[in-house]
Protein backbone atom coordinates (compact mmCIF):
# COMPACT_ATOMS: atom_id res chain seq x y z
CA UNK A 1 0.00 0.00 0.00
CA UNK A 2 2.78 2.41 0.65
CA UNK A 3 4.64 1.89 -2.62
CA UNK A 4 1.19 2.27 -4.11
CA UNK A 5 0.38 5.36 -2.54
CA UNK A 6 4.34 6.61 -3.39
CA UNK A 7 3.94 5.69 -7.00
CA UNK A 8 0.76 7.67 -7.33
CA UNK A 9 2.19 10.53 -5.34
CA UNK A 10 5.57 10.48 -7.80
CA UNK A 11 3.90 10.37 -10.76
CA UNK A 12 1.32 13.46 -9.81
CA UNK A 13 4.52 15.18 -9.39
CA UNK A 14 5.79 14.44 -12.53
CA UNK A 15 2.51 15.49 -14.50
CA UNK A 16 2.46 18.67 -12.03
CA UNK A 17 6.25 19.35 -13.31
CA UNK A 18 5.69 18.28 -16.90
CA UNK A 19 2.66 20.79 -16.78
CA UNK A 20 4.66 23.67 -15.64
CA UNK A 21 7.49 23.45 -18.22
CA UNK A 22 5.28 23.43 -21.22
CA UNK A 23 3.86 26.51 -19.66
CA UNK A 24 5.10 29.56 -21.98
CA UNK A 25 6.61 32.16 -20.04
CA UNK A 26 5.73 35.98 -19.73
CA UNK A 27 6.16 37.58 -23.11
CA UNK A 28 8.80 39.94 -23.23
CA UNK A 29 7.30 43.56 -22.30
CA UNK A 30 8.11 46.13 -25.44
CA UNK A 31 7.31 49.78 -25.16
CA UNK A 32 6.79 51.17 -28.86
CA UNK A 33 6.76 54.96 -28.86
CA UNK A 34 5.67 57.15 -32.10
CA UNK A 35 4.21 60.04 -33.15
CA UNK A 36 1.71 58.68 -35.35
CA UNK A 37 0.44 59.70 -38.97
CA UNK A 38 2.82 57.68 -41.69
CA UNK A 39 5.09 55.67 -38.13
CA UNK A 40 1.92 53.39 -37.91
CA UNK A 41 3.03 51.57 -41.16
CA UNK A 42 6.55 51.86 -39.39
CA UNK A 43 4.91 49.91 -36.75
CA UNK A 44 3.16 47.60 -38.90
CA UNK A 45 6.37 46.57 -40.27
CA UNK A 46 7.89 45.96 -37.40
CA UNK A 47 5.33 43.72 -35.91
CA UNK A 48 5.58 41.67 -39.48
CA UNK A 49 9.49 41.61 -38.89
CA UNK A 50 8.83 40.14 -35.30
CA UNK A 51 6.34 37.37 -36.60
CA UNK A 52 9.00 36.53 -39.40
CA UNK A 53 11.63 35.96 -36.79
CA UNK A 54 9.49 33.72 -34.75
CA UNK A 55 8.63 36.36 -31.78
CA UNK A 56 4.20 35.87 -31.92
CA UNK A 57 2.83 38.94 -30.09
CA UNK A 58 1.09 38.00 -27.38
CA UNK A 59 2.82 34.77 -26.97
CA UNK A 60 6.34 36.11 -26.89
CA UNK A 61 5.92 39.65 -27.30
CA UNK A 62 4.00 41.90 -25.79
CA UNK A 63 3.80 45.80 -27.21
CA UNK A 64 2.63 48.82 -25.20
CA UNK A 65 1.64 51.35 -27.91
CA UNK A 66 2.29 55.06 -27.20
CA UNK A 67 1.03 57.26 -29.42
CA UNK A 68 2.04 61.37 -28.42
CA UNK A 69 0.27 62.18 -31.59
CA UNK A 70 2.99 64.76 -33.02
CA UNK A 71 3.00 66.10 -29.51
CA UNK A 72 7.31 65.37 -28.97
CA UNK A 73 7.07 66.75 -25.08
CA UNK A 74 4.77 63.59 -24.11
CA UNK A 75 7.25 61.37 -25.17
CA UNK A 76 9.12 62.12 -21.74
CA UNK A 77 6.41 60.84 -19.79
CA UNK A 78 5.62 58.07 -22.51
CA UNK A 79 9.30 56.74 -22.15
CA UNK A 80 9.38 57.51 -17.92
CA UNK A 81 6.46 55.34 -17.30
CA UNK A 82 7.57 52.66 -19.73
CA UNK A 83 10.80 52.04 -18.09
CA UNK A 84 9.36 52.55 -14.31
CA UNK A 85 6.48 50.07 -15.76
CA UNK A 86 9.90 47.27 -16.32
CA UNK A 87 9.19 47.37 -20.17
CA UNK A 88 13.11 45.51 -21.43
CA UNK A 89 13.17 47.21 -24.16
CA UNK A 90 11.54 50.50 -25.99
CA UNK A 91 11.26 50.81 -29.86
CA UNK A 92 11.01 55.07 -30.69
CA UNK A 93 9.92 56.29 -33.80
CA UNK A 94 11.39 59.51 -35.34
CA UNK A 95 14.68 61.98 -33.93
CA UNK A 96 12.31 64.21 -31.64
CA UNK A 97 10.86 61.32 -30.15
CA UNK A 98 14.11 59.21 -29.41
CA UNK A 99 15.48 62.14 -28.57
CA UNK A 100 13.26 62.55 -25.59
CA UNK A 101 13.33 59.14 -24.69
CA UNK A 102 16.79 58.72 -23.88
CA UNK A 103 17.03 61.84 -22.16
CA UNK A 104 13.77 60.06 -20.10
CA UNK A 105 15.65 56.75 -19.09
CA UNK A 106 18.38 55.41 -17.52
CA UNK A 107 18.95 52.00 -18.27
CA UNK A 108 16.32 50.27 -21.08
CA UNK A 109 17.49 49.79 -24.25
CA UNK A 110 16.33 51.18 -26.85
CA UNK A 111 15.66 50.58 -30.42
CA UNK A 112 15.24 53.59 -33.06
CA UNK A 113 13.99 53.82 -36.37
CA UNK A 114 15.25 57.86 -37.39
CA UNK A 115 15.46 60.03 -40.22
CA UNK A 116 18.48 61.86 -39.27
CA UNK A 117 21.90 61.39 -38.72
CA UNK A 118 22.10 59.72 -34.83
CA UNK A 119 25.83 60.76 -34.62
CA UNK A 120 25.84 64.55 -35.17
CA UNK A 121 22.40 64.41 -32.92
CA UNK A 122 24.19 63.01 -30.04
CA UNK A 123 22.23 60.09 -29.45
CA UNK A 124 25.29 57.77 -30.49
CA UNK A 125 29.15 57.21 -30.46
CA UNK A 126 28.97 56.05 -33.94
CA UNK A 127 27.33 53.86 -36.73
CA UNK A 128 29.53 50.92 -36.06
CA UNK A 129 29.59 51.02 -32.41
CA UNK A 130 26.65 52.95 -30.54
CA UNK A 131 28.51 52.67 -27.46
CA UNK A 132 25.28 53.30 -25.13
CA UNK A 133 21.68 51.88 -25.04
CA UNK A 134 20.23 52.94 -28.65
CA UNK A 135 20.87 50.97 -31.57
CA UNK A 136 18.54 50.66 -34.90
CA UNK A 137 17.77 51.88 -37.81
CA UNK A 138 18.43 55.25 -39.72
CA UNK A 139 16.93 56.28 -42.47
CA UNK A 140 16.74 59.76 -45.31
CA UNK A 141 14.23 62.06 -44.43
CA UNK A 142 15.73 65.57 -43.78
CA UNK A 143 18.49 64.51 -46.41
CA UNK A 144 16.35 64.22 -49.15
CA UNK A 145 14.83 67.55 -48.78
CA UNK A 146 16.06 69.20 -51.73
CA UNK A 147 15.55 65.94 -53.90
CA UNK A 148 12.23 65.91 -52.84
CA UNK A 149 11.72 69.61 -54.18
CA UNK A 150 13.42 68.93 -57.56
CA UNK A 151 11.24 65.43 -58.43
CA UNK A 152 8.27 67.72 -57.67
CA UNK A 153 9.36 70.60 -60.19
CA UNK A 154 9.74 67.39 -62.50
CA UNK A 155 6.47 66.79 -61.32
CA UNK A 156 4.73 69.95 -62.56
CA UNK A 157 7.41 71.73 -64.84
CA UNK A 158 5.69 75.09 -64.11
CA UNK A 159 5.75 75.10 -59.94
CA UNK A 160 6.93 78.44 -58.88
CA UNK A 161 5.61 78.43 -55.41
CA UNK A 162 6.12 76.03 -52.95
CA UNK A 163 4.14 75.92 -49.18
CA UNK A 164 5.82 74.44 -46.10
CA UNK A 165 4.63 74.06 -42.63
CA UNK A 166 7.34 73.10 -39.48
CA UNK A 167 7.89 73.87 -36.50
CA UNK A 168 10.79 75.97 -35.26
CA UNK A 169 11.23 75.03 -32.32
CA UNK A 170 12.29 71.68 -33.72
CA UNK A 171 15.88 71.41 -34.57
CA UNK A 172 15.55 68.79 -37.49
CA UNK A 173 12.41 70.24 -39.03
CA UNK A 174 14.66 73.77 -38.92
CA UNK A 175 17.34 71.90 -40.78
CA UNK A 176 14.78 70.23 -43.33
CA UNK A 177 13.31 73.79 -43.94
CA UNK A 178 16.85 75.42 -44.15
CA UNK A 179 17.47 72.28 -47.30
CA UNK A 180 14.54 73.36 -48.89
CA UNK A 181 15.15 77.07 -48.92
CA UNK A 182 18.30 76.23 -50.71
CA UNK A 183 17.12 73.88 -52.84
CA UNK A 184 14.36 76.53 -53.93
CA UNK A 185 15.96 78.75 -54.40
CA UNK A 186 18.54 76.84 -57.14
CA UNK A 187 15.26 75.96 -58.56
CA UNK A 188 14.08 79.60 -58.86
CA UNK A 189 11.35 78.56 -56.85
CA UNK A 190 9.57 80.87 -54.04
CA UNK A 191 9.49 79.05 -50.63
CA UNK A 192 6.07 79.74 -48.24
CA UNK A 193 7.14 78.91 -44.20
CA UNK A 194 4.27 78.94 -42.32
CA UNK A 195 5.25 78.29 -38.43
CA UNK A 196 3.21 76.12 -36.22
CA UNK A 197 4.01 75.65 -33.16
CA UNK A 198 1.20 72.52 -31.96
CA UNK A 199 -1.36 70.75 -33.60
CA UNK A 200 -4.32 73.41 -32.79
CA UNK A 201 -2.11 75.83 -34.26
CA UNK A 202 -1.48 73.33 -38.18
CA UNK A 203 -5.28 73.18 -37.48
CA UNK A 204 -6.12 76.85 -37.98
CA UNK A 205 -3.55 77.74 -40.35
CA UNK A 206 -4.76 74.43 -42.18
CA UNK A 207 -8.20 76.09 -42.03
CA UNK A 208 -6.65 80.04 -43.71
CA UNK A 209 -5.30 78.50 -46.77
CA UNK A 210 -6.61 80.16 -49.73
CA UNK A 211 -6.81 78.35 -52.78
CA UNK A 212 -4.15 79.67 -54.90
CA UNK A 213 -1.89 80.68 -52.26
CA UNK A 214 0.73 78.19 -53.38
CA UNK A 215 1.49 75.75 -56.61
CA UNK A 216 2.53 72.76 -54.15
CA UNK A 217 2.85 71.59 -50.59
CA UNK A 218 6.03 70.14 -49.67
CA UNK A 219 6.83 67.78 -46.14
CA UNK A 220 10.17 68.89 -44.34
CA UNK A 221 11.10 66.83 -41.76
CA UNK A 222 8.90 67.69 -38.89
CA UNK A 223 6.86 64.73 -36.90
CA UNK A 224 4.23 66.87 -35.75
CA UNK A 225 3.08 67.69 -39.65
CA UNK A 226 3.74 63.87 -40.40
CA UNK A 227 1.83 62.82 -37.49
CA UNK A 228 -0.91 64.49 -39.16
CA UNK A 229 -0.35 63.90 -42.81
CA UNK A 230 -3.87 62.81 -43.48
CA UNK A 231 -5.21 66.26 -42.84
CA UNK A 232 -2.47 68.26 -44.25
CA UNK A 233 -3.88 65.92 -47.63
CA UNK A 234 -7.29 66.45 -47.23
CA UNK A 235 -6.99 69.86 -46.70
CA UNK A 236 -4.90 70.15 -49.61
CA UNK A 237 -7.12 68.22 -52.12
CA UNK A 238 -9.84 70.59 -50.93
CA UNK A 239 -7.82 73.41 -51.71
CA UNK A 240 -6.27 72.06 -55.21
CA UNK A 241 -3.07 71.68 -53.75
CA UNK A 242 -1.31 69.19 -54.88
CA UNK A 243 0.94 67.43 -52.15
CA UNK A 244 4.62 66.20 -51.90
CA UNK A 245 5.70 63.64 -49.03
CA UNK A 246 8.40 61.44 -47.85
CA UNK A 247 6.33 58.23 -47.67
CA UNK A 248 4.66 55.85 -50.54
CA UNK A 249 1.26 55.11 -48.10
CA UNK A 250 1.20 58.44 -48.24
CA UNK A 251 0.29 58.61 -51.46
CA UNK A 252 -1.81 55.94 -51.84
CA UNK A 253 -4.09 57.68 -48.97
CA UNK A 254 -4.30 60.65 -51.34
CA UNK A 255 -1.44 62.57 -51.84
CA UNK A 256 0.04 63.93 -55.55
CA UNK A 257 3.52 62.30 -55.32
CA UNK A 258 6.04 60.68 -52.48
CA UNK A 259 9.89 60.17 -52.48
CA UNK A 260 12.21 58.78 -49.79
CA UNK A 261 11.84 54.99 -47.93
CA UNK A 262 9.72 52.48 -47.42
CA UNK A 263 8.64 52.52 -44.09
CA UNK A 264 7.23 49.48 -43.63
CA UNK A 265 10.36 47.93 -44.60
CA UNK A 266 12.42 49.87 -42.02
CA UNK A 267 10.01 48.41 -39.42
CA UNK A 268 10.84 45.01 -40.74
CA UNK A 269 14.33 45.43 -40.32
CA UNK A 270 14.23 47.40 -37.29
CA UNK A 271 12.41 44.31 -35.92
CA UNK A 272 15.71 42.28 -36.34
CA UNK A 273 18.14 45.01 -33.45
CA UNK A 274 15.27 43.87 -30.84
CA UNK A 275 15.47 40.37 -31.13
CA UNK A 276 18.76 40.63 -30.62
CA UNK A 277 18.61 42.21 -27.62
CA UNK A 278 15.84 40.12 -26.82
CA UNK A 279 18.08 37.20 -27.07
CA UNK A 280 21.29 38.99 -25.33
CA UNK A 281 22.90 41.25 -27.08
CA UNK A 282 23.69 44.44 -25.94
CA UNK A 283 22.62 47.98 -27.98
CA UNK A 284 26.45 49.46 -28.16
CA UNK A 285 27.36 46.34 -29.63
CA UNK A 286 24.74 46.83 -32.86
CA UNK A 287 25.88 48.65 -35.72
CA UNK A 288 23.84 50.93 -36.91
CA UNK A 289 22.37 50.38 -40.50
CA UNK A 290 21.25 52.98 -43.04
CA UNK A 291 18.78 52.39 -45.32
CA UNK A 292 19.48 54.74 -48.52
CA UNK A 293 16.79 53.32 -51.12
CA UNK A 294 14.40 55.51 -52.22
CA UNK A 295 11.04 55.13 -54.36
CA UNK A 296 9.02 57.21 -56.28
CA UNK A 297 5.36 57.01 -56.12
CA UNK A 298 2.45 58.84 -58.06
CA UNK A 299 -0.94 59.03 -57.46
CA UNK A 300 -2.67 59.33 -60.95
CA UNK A 301 -6.23 59.36 -59.62
CA UNK A 302 -4.87 62.77 -57.56
CA UNK A 303 -3.61 63.85 -60.50
CA UNK A 304 -6.68 63.58 -62.04
CA UNK A 305 -8.73 65.38 -59.29
CA UNK A 306 -6.34 68.28 -59.37
CA UNK A 307 -6.49 68.46 -63.00
CA UNK A 308 -2.76 67.68 -63.47
CA UNK A 309 -1.07 65.97 -66.44
CA UNK A 310 1.60 64.04 -65.55
CA UNK A 311 4.83 64.30 -67.79
CA UNK A 312 5.29 60.77 -69.10
CA UNK A 313 9.22 61.11 -68.68
CA UNK A 314 8.36 60.80 -64.28
CA UNK A 315 5.50 58.57 -64.82
CA UNK A 316 8.14 55.90 -66.63
CA UNK A 317 10.64 56.72 -63.76
CA UNK A 318 8.30 56.09 -61.16
CA UNK A 319 8.37 52.45 -58.78
CA UNK A 320 4.94 52.63 -58.51
CA UNK A 321 1.63 54.14 -60.01
CA UNK A 322 -1.30 54.62 -58.07
CA UNK A 323 -4.68 54.82 -60.65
Amino acid sequence: MINRIFCITFLLSCAFITSAAAQPSKPYRVGVILPGGAQYTTLEGFRQGLRDLGLEEGKHIALTIKDVKGETSAADAAAGDLEKGNASLIYALTTPVVTKTKSATAKIPVVFSLGSDPVTGGLVESFAKPGGRLTGVHYLVRDLTAKRLEVLKEVMPRLARVLTYYDPANRVAVEGASLAREGAKRLGIKLIEIHISSVEDLKKKLDALRIGAADAFLFTADPLIGSHSQLVIDTAKSKKLPAMFQEQSLAAKGALVSYGQNYYDIGRLAAKYAQRIIKGDHPKDLKIETVDTVELVINLKTAKELGLKIPPAVLARADKVIK
